[in-house]
Formats: structure tokens, sequence, C-alpha cells
């Protein structure tokens, strides 16, 4: 098969430049094969390393990761991924690990695993020291695409999801394509809601391709999965490197986390609703809001809406919520670490590549629609 004819079937590398750090991103097949010359590469040798493990990650995958890394001392934490374990005692627990080895900033902590841990370890080594050296290896099509570029961090508490966190590069992302065909197809939908995000922020262009590919794409065939995982970096990549800490432009990356995160946080975090089937839950909601509010033009809306009628999803809103649940929804979006009035702030979408940021709700509307979604 010629590379000229799929050029992303090639190994990828991004780099990224922030204010704080500047690392690349790998994206490819067989790297963690070559891992160890990849750290070599990019001068990430450390005498100590930990690696937090999802236990969800097949054995095949832990233990060529096990034999292609080279260390003085290699320690291993297994971490049971999952939301209500995002939080404050995993943390003392990996970073006790840390102590009793008597870690330093030389060293590293590796996160292997999808999104939850990745949050996980990149807080805990945001914290441990003020900072120690931090590489994510991603498992999932949901980490690859979003969570583990950009330095976000974080841990839920009983207010909310993401409540307590910080900004906080990797040094490295190192992220294997082979990691994916261990994924259900709930799993793959989950990673492609922030894919169908990018595409909405991105150009008409961008979603058309997913478009026209969407069965190639999430059944995870070559090239087509590459080349929506590369094209989802590159925009967060544009987006990061303006807005490190979310001061204007990267708020655009919350289209339809603010109902998403409410969902979550009113579900207690249960197997009922994963993240990304909340994102795209959340993306209908924006995308009907956005509408009703005669932001978004009826073309542009049939397209989009018709698009989410294909992902299959094995629940909705109205299966999900009844109308006793409005008002608990409504408390944890007004807990929204992106609020900053009495008001809630929803990102909403104008166009394709045009999204508003900056518009605030009373909880009276948002109360309306959202008893006005239950009754459709």
């Amino acid at each position: 098969m010629s590379k000229k004819l799929y050029p992303f079937m090639r190994n990828q590398k991004i780099q990224i430049k922030t204010n704080t750090k500047n690392y690349s991103i790998f994206i490819g097949s067989k790297l963690i094969n070559r891992i160890n010359k990849i750290f070599i590469s990019q001068r990430l040798s450390s005498p100590k390393i930990l690696i937090v493990i999802d236990n969800n990650i097949p054995s095949k995958f832990k233990s060529k990761l096990f034999k292609n890394l080279k260390s003085k001392l290699i320690k291993k934490h297994f971490f049971n991924a999952n939301e209500k374990n995002k939080n404050q005692k995993n943390i003392d627990l990996i970073q006790n690990i840390l102590f009793e080895n008597r870690f330093n900033r030389d060293d590293c902590i590796i996160a292997f695993g999808g999104g939850i841990t990745g949050d996980v370890v990149g807080y805990c080594a945001s914290t441990y020291k003020r900072g120690i050296k931090f590489i994510n290896i991603p498992t999932t099509l949901l980490a690859q695409v979003d969570s583990s570029i950009g330095g976000k961090t974080g841990i839920n508490n009983s207010y909310g999801k993401n409540l307590i966190g910080s900004f906080y590069q990797p040094s490295l992302v190192v992220s294997d394509t082979d990691l994916l065909k261990s994924l259900n197809p709930r799993e793959v939908i989950c990673g492609y809601a922030e894919i169908l995000k990018s595409s909405l922020l991105d150009s008409f262009q961008k979603f058309k391709y997913l478009d026209n590919n969407f069965n190639s794409i999430i059944n995870l065939k070559k090239p087509f999965i590459e080349k929506a995982i590369l094209n989802s970096c590159k925009l967060k990549k544009r987006i990061v490197q303006k807005d490190e800490h979310e001061s204007n432009l990267r708020k655009i990356l919350n289209l339809g986390h603010t109902f998403a995160h409410a969902y979550e946080s009113c579900l207690g975090f249960s197997n009922k609703l994963n993240h990304g089937e909340a994102v795209i839950i959340g993306i209908k909601n924006a995308l009907e809001f956005s509408y009703q509010k005669k932001l978004l033009k009826s073309k542009s809306y049939q397209i989009i809406k018709n698009h989410l009628k294909k992902i299959p999803l094995k629940k909705n809103f109205k299966q999900l919520f009844n109308e006793r649940d409005v008002n608990k929804i409504i408390s944890f979006m007004k807990s929204d670490k992106k609020n900053n009035s009495e008001k809630i702030n929803i990102i909403l979408i104008k166009d394709f590549g045009k999204i508003k940021t900056n518009w605030q709700f009373d909880k009276s509307t948002l109360r309306k629609f959202l008893s006005s979604e239950l009754k459709k």
C-alpha cells in the first residue's frame, strides 16, 4: 500500500509550544515497541520511573511497555480507573509511593491508561514537590484526541467534576494507535464525541470528513482513524498555544461540556453514562439551545443534527433523567468552574468554526429548556 496515497499511515509528531513548556506528541503504530528510543530522543531518560497503570488495559500491552522501558528503578501502581476513584484518596496513595522511594524532580511518573488515569497522574505530578516530570501514554481514543493534550489535570469531589486541579503540561505524549484495538464500541463512541466536537470548532471541511467517513472512523479503519486523531490534535494544539490557561479562546473546547459534566455528576459518575456519551448529549443540547436562541442557522443546524443521529448511544437524555432531576442538574451546572456570576455560562455554536463563549443564562431559562427537552 503506497504511503504517498495514505500519508496518515506514517507515524506523526506534533510539537506543542506553550509559555510553560514545549513538548512532543507522537501519534502512530507500534510506538510502544520503541518507547525507550523515544524517551532518549526527547532527552527524558530518568533514574526512577513510576508507572500508574489503568487496570482496564489488556495484559499484552502492559507486558510490552514493561519490556521496552529502561530505567534503574521502575515502580508500578495499578489503578482502577473510574470517575469515582478520581479523588484525593488516590492522589495520596500515588504520592506516598513517590515519597517512599525518594523520587525527585529528575525522576518521572507515567500515566498508562485512559483520560481518568491521565487526569489523576497529571494532577499528582503537578503537586508532588511542586512538579515532577510527567509522561502520558493514552490508551483510549478519548484520551488520545483530547485529555492527554493541553495540560488540564483534575479530580472530582462531591460538588462536581474536575473542580480540583491544575494546568500542568506533560513532558511527552505517546499515542500508539495499536492500543485502540482493545476498545469496545462504547469506548470508541466515547472518543468520537471529542473528535466530533473538534470538527465543529474547526471548519465545515473537517466536519464533512467525519460525516463522509463515519463508519470507517468508528470501526478504527486506517488511514481514517489516524487522520481523525491528527486533525483533533492539531486543532487543540492551535488553541492551547494561544490560550494555555483558558482565559479566553480555550473556552470553546467546552462546547457541550457544561451540560455533560452536570449529567455525569447528577448520575453519581455511574456506568449509566460515560464522559463521551455525556458530551454527545451535551452537544445535542447546545445545538438545540443555539438554534432556539436564533444563533445557529437552520441549514447548519440540520446538517449537524443529522450527523448526531448516526451515533449509536445506549441511552438518550429522556431515558436517563426525568422532571425531578432538572433542579439537581441546574445545581451542578451552577457549580461549573467556568461560571463567574450568578448566571450559568453556556458555550454555544453560531456555525462551523464559529463559537460563542460568553453567553450567560439564568436558572429559570435553563430549567425551562431542560424541561422542554424531556417532553420531546
